[in-house]
């Protein structure tokens, strides 16, 4: 694939896309659909067996010493980092679903098949960059305020963090420098990855297109981030179990935040309003995870 059509596209020219104004009403619906999606197509099972094995990784890192202790918190907010483009299946059944698609979960990575799936990577790597960036720049606001002594146990940290100043100092510098990291992403990734899923922009716009979409709603954009990060705080306190379904919510929702805040090509296909999903009984797990509802399977 030519690198610039992974940059440039082959569609339509990104200063043409019309963005819109969203609102609060606006947010709140995309977050019901969010949750619609979720429960005519629930996925909570995958993302169970991505959450538990690097849940277990760090687990098992603390078992045999504490000095990954200062990164915890800053692992556990990269989630909100690289979530954008770890939630691309999702954006694409999103998608399947509005168009009265078949929904079934083997065409989750048909974005492969697409011709912006490059582009989709070049910004999915972008995101992992800034990660390690975040990551390093985490552990280095550590050493300035700590030095280089790991902490002797759990307790141990959280009292140096929590009662010391210098431990005030580095909630107040880590937090906010993490708020830079994360209004960056914000403002690069809100729309962009279910753009590309959409319509041929190129990586390029699909970034401009949703730094116009941040620009054209400062306040708004700064609430859904609000939003994201209090689901993902919310869904990490179970020991990281309510995540599994926090983040399929927020892929599918991102996917109408996009239907709301970019105008919709001419040409593509109309809006659906999905049907809604039949009964589920405890009995049909797993199957359930790949049936839209019992008359799907009968």
């Amino acid at each position: 694939m030519a690198m610039s059509h992974v940059i440039g596209g082959a569609g339509e020219s990104p200063a043409r896309l019309a963005v819109r104004t969203v609102s609060l009403a606006d947010l709140k619906a995309a977050l019901n659909k969010g949750i619609d999606d979720f429960s005519a197509m629930p996925s909570h099972a995958v993302f169970l067996c991505l959450i538990y094995p690097i849940a277990g990784l760090v687990l098992g890192r603390l078992a045999i010493g504490y000095d990954v202790l200062p990164l915890l918190f800053p692992l556990m907010a990269g989630f909100a980092l690289v979530g954008p483009f770890a939630a691309i299946g999702l954006y694409e059944m999103s998608r399947r679903r509005e168009q009265g698609l078949d929904i079934s979960w083997r065409h989750i990575l048909d974005v492969r098949h697409r011709p912006t799936f490059g582009a989709i990577l070049i910004l999915g790597l972008l995101l992992m960059a800034i990660f390690l960036v975040w990551i390093a720049v985490a552990q280095s606001i550590y050493v300035a305020t700590f030095g280089y002594l790991p902490a002797a146990s759990i307790p141990d940290f959280l009292e140096q963090v929590l009662t010391t100043p210098a431990g005030w100092t580095l909630i107040a510098l880590g937090n906010g420098v993490g708020l830079l990291f994360a209004v960056l992403v914000l403002t690069i990734s809100v729309v962009s990855f279910p753009l590309l899923i959409d319509r041929d922009v190129g990586a390029a716009g699909a970034i401009l297109t949703s730094v116009r979409v941040v620009l054209a709603n400062p306040v708004i954009m700064a609430a859904w981030g609000l939003i994201v990060a209090a689901l993902l705080v919310l869904g990490s306190i179970p020991l990281l179990f309510g995540l599994a379904v926090v983040m399929p919510v927020l892929g599918h929702a991102t996917w109408h935040l996009y239907r709301r805040a970019v105008e919709p090509n001419p040409g593509a296909p109309p809006e659906l309003t999905p049907e809604p999903p039949g009964k589920r009984y405890a009995a049909e797990f797993p199957a359930a995870l790949f049936a839209r509802s019992r008359d799907d399977v009968a």
